[in-house]
């Protein structure tokens, strides 16, 4: 499986899951936790998608390059997370997603990579064996 491939894999996996925990999730804890769970798992997509096209810019890179691609990955990785912390603020401060959810939402995506990685060696057991 190419990096392209996994990243259009989970990303639906994720937003499939998601939308099939919001409802649910929105019938028990209401609006905020409906809309917890989709914004968590919006926020993790992005974060995923954007860290799978800067890792993929980074190897790319050619070697009189390399501390360039690197001081613009962590200038990025902090531009990200500060991004990430500043829409979790806004949504759980005014009310809008419900903590739990959120969290949820956001786990959703590193589950889904698990799987898929557990698979992928297996795969690649049973074809050495």
């Amino acid at each position: 499986m190419t990096p392209s491939e996994l990243r259009g894999r989970v990303t639906l996996d994720t937003c499939a899951a998601a939308a099939a925990l919001a409802a649910p999730a929105a019938w028990i804890g209401g609006a905020p936790a409906g809309l917890g769970m989709l914004a968590g798992a919006a926020l993790a997509i992005g974060n995923f998608r954007w860290l799978v096209a800067r890792a993929a810019a980074v190897t790319g890179a050619t070697a009189g390059t390399g501390k360039a691609a690197a001081s613009v990955w962590i200038v990025g990785s902090g531009l990200r997370f500060g991004a990430s912390l500043a829409a979790c603020t806004l949504l759980l401060a005014s009310g809008w997603a419900h903590p739990i959810a959120l969290l949820v939402g956001f786990t959703l995506l590193p589950c889904d990579l698990i799987v898929r990685g557990l698979a992928a060696a297996r795969a690649e057991a049973r074809a050495e064996g």
